[in-house]
């Protein structure tokens, strides 16, 4: 048998084939949804994602007699240690063979890329951060992803605590089957906070596209601020992100709410375009964009991505208004399956909110540890 050599991605060869590789592993999965392939080479390009010019990465791969049997990423996120007074390094783009000693192999790696740099605390999968897909499937197996929402085989989890990592934090998607349910008690809680707090809720205006991207990446930073493994986003990678978004972006899934003009929180949503994703197998040409561009008109299901609302306006029922708006546009544009995710395992309001809108929780990733 050939030894197994973990070796570090140095050219453009090197880093095809790191690429390449979950396309192969998962061939014959019928659950996984291949990622553009330009999605994905724009992700990891050092140079020019937006990304990188806060954080550095270093990619390896597992060789056995040259064959590829796995792959992870280190990174080093500085702008989340100076926002989190941490020091905190992370890997993903995690994915491995049936085997202890590739993945201890691999995450050993990482590990030490990344104390060798001051890290005192990993944690992961990050692909590359906590804005982007990131946790470890645990629950929820047996059926596709949602949109930015990662997959994975069952055995991962068991390789990466046989590693000595530990969980950190479960994150839930709740899956909404009937947007009808329970949604008219949360419309009357929302009328009450439009009327009782002259909020009023608007769509994202695609002719001012770059203003009202300004208010909700204000909004995104402050509101999410004081949350578990928040990362706080520059303005060019949010404008990055909008424009990857944009082709898929439906004005009526993206609100903003008001309060006498001030703009006070948004709500994100996007069509499921995993559904039609999953058609093309990673690749626009040749015929990956038809098939995308045809089946997108039967996509039924929207993730809510997420919700924010500045601290001093979340009792004010800004939330439900924006939740009570979304589901019921989501309705009229003929949806009929609604996920929200991911909310954090502790969380207690966000996870009750879900529930009484009828939602249940089906799909669980986790976020792991060393320290």
């Amino acid at each position: 048998m050939a030894e197994m050599e973990v070796v570090r991605v140095r050219d453009r060869k090197a880093l095809r084939r790191f690429l390449a590789w979950p396309y192969w592993l998962y061939r014959n999965d019928p659950y996984w949804v291949a990622p553009l392939w330009i999605a994905q080479k724009q992700l990891l390009d050092t140079r020019r994602h937006p990304f990188y010019a806060h954080a550095e990465m270093e990619c390896f791969l597992a060789l056995e007699g040259g064959r590829i049997v796995g792959r992870i990423a280190a990174i080093l996120d500085r702008s989340f240690n100076d926002f989190q007074h941490e020091q905190a390094g992370f890997f993903g783009f995690f994915e491995s063979v049936r085997d202890a000693g590739v993945a201890g192999a691999l995450l050993a790696a990482a590990r030490d890329w990344l104390l060798e740099r001051g890290a005192r605390v990993i944690r992961g999968p990050m692909n590359p951060s906590s804005n982007y897909e990131c946790g470890l499937l645990v629950d929820g197996f047996d059926s596709s992803p949602c949109v930015m929402m990662p997959y994975n085989p069952r055995y991962y989890a068991e390789l990466i605590e046989q590693a000595g990592l530990r969980k950190a934090k479960d994150l839930y998607a709740y899956d909404l089957t009937d947007p009808g349910v329970a949604v008219e008690k949360v419309e009357r809680i929302a009328d009450r906070a439009l009327q009782a707090n002259r909020f009023r809720i608007r769509p994202i205006r695609l002719e001012a596209f770059e203003s009202d991207l300004e208010i909700v990446w204000q909004i995104y930073n402050s509101a999410w601020s004081h949350n578990w493994g928040f990362s706080p986003m520059s303005r060019d990678e949010i404008s990055f992100m909008a424009r990857e978004m944009k082709p898929i972006l439906v004005p009526d899934l993206v609100l903003i709410g008001e309060v006498e003009g001030r703009p006070v929180g948004f709500a994100l949503a996007l069509p499921d375009i995993n559904e039609a994703l999953k058609r093309a197998k990673g690749h626009l040409f040749p015929l990956g964009l038809l098939k995308i561009l045809y089946y997108k008109q039967f996509i039924r299901r929207f993730r809510v991505l997420t919700l924010g609302v500045r601290e001093e306006f979340r009792t004010a029922g800004v939330a439900a208004g924006l939740y009570a708006t979304l589901i019921r546009r989501g309705r009229q544009l003929g949806y009929n399956r609604c996920e929200v995710s991911w909310v954090l395992d502790d969380n207690v309001l966000m996870q009750r909110s879900a529930e009484a809108l009828g939602a249940r929780r089906y799909k669980t990733y986790r976020v792991y540890e060393w320290n």
